[in-house]
């Protein structure tokens, strides 16, 4: 196999592997084009604009799991998160009162996590 066989094998691997981590949170990766996916810059227009943000966000998706499935691998069990739309307000006006939760994660984290959940279950469902 020549290095261009392999590297074609490689790039594969990787995409068969992005959507079994796509399936495992229950999503089908049915909206992700294959021929466009270098056409979105998800890296340079998202990673690189909002790091410090994103790992908050993270925070707050480790913080979600330890409370709803502590002795369970982090995964978005979306059957705990069925109203992202109301839970994103709610949050949005506890941070008006005090920018921290109760569990120590801030409530923007909170307002992101659940907006990116609303945008997930929408661009799934239509």
């Amino acid at each position: 196999m020549n290095s261009w066989d392999k590297y074609t094998e490689k790039q594969e691997d990787e995409a068969g592997e992005r959507l079994k981590a796509i399936a495992q949170n229950g999503a089908t990766g049915e909206h992700y084009d294959k021929e466009d996916r270098k056409a979105i810059p998800v890296y340079s227009g998202v990673l690189k604009y909002f790091p410090d943000a994103l790992k908050e966000v993270s925070k707050c998706s480790l913080a979600g799991n330890n409370q709803h499935h502590k002795e369970k691998p982090l995964h978005w069990d979306k059957s705990k998160s069925f109203d992202n739309e109301d839970a994103l307000v709610r949050h949005l006006i506890d941070h008006t009162k005090n920018p921290m939760d109760e569990d120590g994660v801030l409530h923007l984290s909170k307002v992101a996590w659940r907006s990116l959940a609303a945008l997930q279950i929408y661009l799934e469902n239509n």
